[in-house]
Protein backbone atom coordinates (compact mmCIF):
# COMPACT_ATOMS: atom_id res chain seq x y z
CA UNK A 1 0.00 0.00 0.00
CA UNK A 2 1.49 2.96 -1.08
CA UNK A 3 1.65 5.99 1.38
CA UNK A 4 -0.05 8.54 -0.68
CA UNK A 5 -3.11 6.45 -0.33
CA UNK A 6 -4.13 7.97 3.39
CA UNK A 7 -5.57 11.67 3.63
CA UNK A 8 -2.33 12.10 5.83
CA UNK A 9 0.41 10.13 7.04
CA UNK A 10 -0.03 6.92 9.29
CA UNK A 11 1.58 7.65 13.00
CA UNK A 12 4.54 4.91 13.52
CA UNK A 13 4.22 1.42 14.47
CA UNK A 14 4.79 1.60 18.15
CA UNK A 15 7.81 -0.72 18.94
CA UNK A 16 10.19 -2.61 21.69
CA UNK A 17 13.32 -3.33 21.62
CA UNK A 18 14.42 -7.19 21.83
CA UNK A 19 17.51 -8.50 23.40
CA UNK A 20 19.89 -10.09 21.79
CA UNK A 21 18.48 -9.51 18.28
CA UNK A 22 18.69 -6.40 15.47
CA UNK A 23 15.06 -6.76 14.81
CA UNK A 24 12.05 -4.93 16.79
CA UNK A 25 8.93 -6.14 18.30
CA UNK A 26 5.43 -5.21 16.76
CA UNK A 27 3.15 -3.80 19.71
CA UNK A 28 -0.46 -4.98 18.77
CA UNK A 29 -2.95 -4.02 21.96
CA UNK A 30 -2.09 -3.74 25.83
CA UNK A 31 -3.89 -5.62 28.40
CA UNK A 32 -3.53 -5.37 31.88
CA UNK A 33 -4.74 -7.75 34.39
CA UNK A 34 -6.37 -5.73 37.42
CA UNK A 35 -5.49 -6.55 41.22
CA UNK A 36 -3.14 -9.83 40.27
CA UNK A 37 -1.68 -10.24 43.98
CA UNK A 38 -3.45 -10.48 46.75
CA UNK A 39 -1.60 -7.93 48.95
CA UNK A 40 -2.38 -5.25 46.24
CA UNK A 41 -6.00 -6.26 46.42
CA UNK A 42 -6.09 -5.41 50.01
CA UNK A 43 -4.32 -2.43 50.25
CA UNK A 44 -6.93 -1.13 47.34
CA UNK A 45 -9.54 -2.18 49.43
CA UNK A 46 -10.93 -5.47 47.69
CA UNK A 47 -11.17 -9.11 49.00
CA UNK A 48 -7.98 -11.08 48.14
CA UNK A 49 -10.03 -14.43 47.29
CA UNK A 50 -9.23 -16.06 43.89
CA UNK A 51 -12.09 -14.52 41.55
CA UNK A 52 -12.27 -14.54 37.69
CA UNK A 53 -9.20 -12.08 36.30
CA UNK A 54 -10.60 -8.81 34.89
CA UNK A 55 -8.87 -6.82 32.56
CA UNK A 56 -8.32 -3.19 31.17
CA UNK A 57 -6.46 -2.15 27.72
CA UNK A 58 -3.81 0.76 27.24
CA UNK A 59 -3.33 1.42 23.63
CA UNK A 60 -0.19 1.10 22.40
CA UNK A 61 1.23 4.58 21.56
CA UNK A 62 0.92 4.85 25.26
CA UNK A 63 4.17 2.95 25.66
CA UNK A 64 7.57 4.55 26.89
CA UNK A 65 10.81 2.86 25.48
CA UNK A 66 13.34 2.15 27.55
CA UNK A 67 15.45 5.36 28.70
CA UNK A 68 13.02 7.89 28.31
CA UNK A 69 11.05 10.32 30.39
CA UNK A 70 7.88 9.83 31.80
CA UNK A 71 6.01 13.14 31.20
CA UNK A 72 3.55 13.83 34.26
CA UNK A 73 0.28 14.11 32.81
CA UNK A 74 -2.47 16.93 32.85
CA UNK A 75 -6.09 16.73 34.85
CA UNK A 76 -4.48 15.55 37.98
CA UNK A 77 -2.74 15.46 41.39
CA UNK A 78 -2.19 11.77 42.12
CA UNK A 79 0.31 9.90 39.62
CA UNK A 80 0.88 6.49 41.19
CA UNK A 81 3.68 3.69 39.65
CA UNK A 82 2.67 0.35 39.49
CA UNK A 83 5.45 -2.40 38.26
CA UNK A 84 4.94 -5.24 36.66
CA UNK A 85 6.46 -8.20 34.67
CA UNK A 86 5.06 -7.55 31.18
CA UNK A 87 4.19 -10.77 28.62
CA UNK A 88 4.77 -10.29 25.10
CA UNK A 89 2.86 -12.37 22.65
CA UNK A 90 4.62 -13.94 19.62
CA UNK A 91 1.53 -15.76 18.61
CA UNK A 92 -2.54 -15.18 18.56
CA UNK A 93 -5.66 -17.55 18.91
CA UNK A 94 -8.83 -17.70 20.57
CA UNK A 95 -9.71 -20.27 23.37
CA UNK A 96 -6.06 -21.44 24.16
CA UNK A 97 -5.88 -24.40 26.16
CA UNK A 98 -3.80 -23.11 29.46
CA UNK A 99 -1.29 -26.57 29.00
CA UNK A 100 -0.31 -24.44 25.56
CA UNK A 101 -0.65 -21.27 26.56
CA UNK A 102 3.46 -21.13 27.08
CA UNK A 103 3.48 -21.43 23.75
CA UNK A 104 2.73 -18.39 22.25
CA UNK A 105 5.33 -16.31 24.75
CA UNK A 106 7.64 -14.82 22.67
CA UNK A 107 9.44 -13.29 25.78
CA UNK A 108 8.86 -10.73 28.64
CA UNK A 109 9.62 -7.77 29.52
CA UNK A 110 9.67 -5.04 32.81
CA UNK A 111 6.95 -2.62 32.72
CA UNK A 112 4.64 0.41 35.08
CA UNK A 113 1.32 1.09 34.70
CA UNK A 114 1.09 4.49 35.35
CA UNK A 115 -2.12 5.50 36.97
CA UNK A 116 -4.28 8.70 37.54
CA UNK A 117 -5.37 7.46 40.57
CA UNK A 118 -7.66 10.03 41.49
CA UNK A 119 -9.56 10.16 38.04
CA UNK A 120 -9.69 6.33 38.52
CA UNK A 121 -11.00 6.57 42.16
CA UNK A 122 -13.90 9.02 40.81
CA UNK A 123 -14.67 6.65 37.72
CA UNK A 124 -14.69 3.31 40.21
CA UNK A 125 -17.71 5.72 42.06
CA UNK A 126 -19.72 6.74 39.27
CA UNK A 127 -19.41 2.88 37.90
CA UNK A 128 -17.34 4.36 34.94
CA UNK A 129 -14.75 3.10 32.37
CA UNK A 130 -10.72 3.62 33.55
CA UNK A 131 -9.95 4.76 30.50
CA UNK A 132 -9.17 8.26 31.94
CA UNK A 133 -7.20 7.08 34.69
CA UNK A 134 -5.32 4.06 32.84
CA UNK A 135 -4.92 4.88 29.08
CA UNK A 136 -3.61 8.51 28.99
CA UNK A 137 -0.29 9.57 27.14
CA UNK A 138 2.84 7.53 27.67
CA UNK A 139 1.12 5.77 31.20
CA UNK A 140 2.70 2.39 29.54
CA UNK A 141 6.88 2.49 30.01
CA UNK A 142 8.15 -1.07 29.58
CA UNK A 143 11.85 -2.38 28.80
CA UNK A 144 13.44 -4.11 25.90
CA UNK A 145 11.70 -7.70 25.41
CA UNK A 146 13.77 -10.68 26.35
CA UNK A 147 12.79 -13.76 24.69
CA UNK A 148 11.62 -16.70 26.02
CA UNK A 149 13.99 -19.05 24.15
CA UNK A 150 16.51 -17.19 26.25
CA UNK A 151 15.10 -17.21 29.88
CA UNK A 152 12.83 -19.77 29.50
CA UNK A 153 9.31 -18.81 31.33
CA UNK A 154 10.06 -17.27 34.89
CA UNK A 155 7.67 -17.96 38.00
CA UNK A 156 9.37 -16.91 40.32
CA UNK A 157 11.22 -13.66 41.05
CA UNK A 158 11.23 -10.33 42.72
CA UNK A 159 9.28 -7.52 41.57
CA UNK A 160 10.55 -4.66 42.78
CA UNK A 161 10.38 -0.51 42.44
CA UNK A 162 12.78 2.43 44.15
CA UNK A 163 11.63 5.70 43.90
CA UNK A 164 14.65 8.09 44.44
CA UNK A 165 16.59 4.82 45.94
CA UNK A 166 14.13 4.06 48.75
CA UNK A 167 12.49 0.77 47.72
CA UNK A 168 8.54 1.15 47.76
CA UNK A 169 7.59 -2.23 46.12
CA UNK A 170 8.58 -5.99 46.38
CA UNK A 171 6.46 -9.11 45.60
CA UNK A 172 7.55 -12.30 43.88
CA UNK A 173 6.41 -13.78 40.52
CA UNK A 174 5.04 -16.68 43.18
CA UNK A 175 2.61 -14.62 44.83
CA UNK A 176 0.35 -14.55 41.00
CA UNK A 177 -3.07 -15.08 41.89
CA UNK A 178 -3.33 -15.56 38.03
CA UNK A 179 -0.20 -17.27 36.25
CA UNK A 180 1.04 -16.68 33.20
CA UNK A 181 -0.35 -19.81 31.34
CA UNK A 182 -4.10 -19.04 32.98
CA UNK A 183 -4.20 -14.99 32.20
CA UNK A 184 -3.49 -15.86 28.55
CA UNK A 185 -6.07 -19.07 28.07
CA UNK A 186 -8.77 -16.66 30.09
CA UNK A 187 -8.22 -13.52 28.30
CA UNK A 188 -8.34 -15.74 25.04
CA UNK A 189 -11.92 -16.34 25.37
CA UNK A 190 -12.55 -12.62 25.97
CA UNK A 191 -11.04 -11.45 22.66
CA UNK A 192 -8.73 -13.10 19.87
CA UNK A 193 -5.45 -12.32 20.59
CA UNK A 194 -2.52 -11.51 17.81
CA UNK A 195 0.85 -11.46 17.96
CA UNK A 196 2.41 -8.45 19.32
CA UNK A 197 -0.07 -8.40 22.69
CA UNK A 198 1.47 -7.44 25.86
CA UNK A 199 0.26 -8.52 29.17
CA UNK A 200 0.89 -6.48 31.95
CA UNK A 201 0.66 -9.00 35.03
CA UNK A 202 -0.10 -6.77 37.94
CA UNK A 203 1.89 -5.63 40.82
CA UNK A 204 2.74 -6.11 44.03
CA UNK A 205 1.11 -4.24 47.08
CA UNK A 206 2.98 -0.45 47.66
CA UNK A 207 1.72 1.44 44.90
CA UNK A 208 1.93 5.13 45.40
CA UNK A 209 2.68 8.21 43.70
CA UNK A 210 5.05 10.66 42.16
CA UNK A 211 6.05 14.25 41.61
CA UNK A 212 8.37 15.82 39.04
CA UNK A 213 11.70 15.34 39.58
CA UNK A 214 11.07 11.62 40.74
CA UNK A 215 13.08 8.79 39.57
CA UNK A 216 11.87 5.32 39.40
CA UNK A 217 13.90 2.44 39.08
CA UNK A 218 12.45 -0.81 38.62
CA UNK A 219 12.69 -4.88 37.62
CA UNK A 220 11.80 -8.46 37.96
CA UNK A 221 14.77 -10.43 38.70
CA UNK A 222 15.68 -12.50 35.88
CA UNK A 223 14.18 -10.48 33.50
CA UNK A 224 15.35 -6.88 33.29
CA UNK A 225 15.06 -3.36 35.16
CA UNK A 226 13.32 -0.04 33.52
CA UNK A 227 14.73 3.31 34.36
CA UNK A 228 12.28 6.74 34.15
CA UNK A 229 12.78 10.24 35.32
CA UNK A 230 9.56 11.94 35.62
CA UNK A 231 9.40 15.03 34.49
Amino acid sequence: MQIDQFVFDPLPQPTLRVVGSDKLFPVHRIYCVGRNYADHAIEMGHDPNREPPFFFQKNPDCLVTEGRDFPYPSATYDVHFEMEMVVALGKGGADIDVDYALDHVFGYAVGLDMTRRDLQGEAKKLGRPWEVGKAFEASAPCSAIVPASHIGHPAKGAVWLKVNGMERQRGDLGQLIWKVPETIAYLSTLFTLQPGDLIYTGTPAGVGAVVRGDEMHGGVDGIGEIRARVV
